[in-house]
């Protein structure tokens, strides 16, 4: 199935739950619907839990003194 096939059926599924069971039904579609989506990319091996979770490198490290060469490279 193509990307956009994908697309709208799942945007034909939202609509009939917002339309007939309200916006908590919608709600409820759409979240089961990326859990599903996130559960399918990683069966496929295309995704992996690691790339799930955001690393923030701008936290301050462990090491007590810097190199000027290694900071420069990481500005690059």
């Amino acid at each position: 199935m193509s990307t956009a096939v994908v697309g709208l059926a799942t945007g034909m599924a939202l609509g009939f739950a917002g339309y007939f069971g309200g916006f908590t039904a919608f709600l409820l579609v759409a979240a089961l619907g990326t859990i599903g989506f996130i559960i399918g990319r990683m069966a496929d091996g295309t995704l992996h839990w690691s790339q799930l979770i955001r690393r923030d490198d701008s936290a301050p490290t462990r090491h007590t003194t810097t190199n000027a060469n290694s900071r420069r490279s990481r500005l690059k």
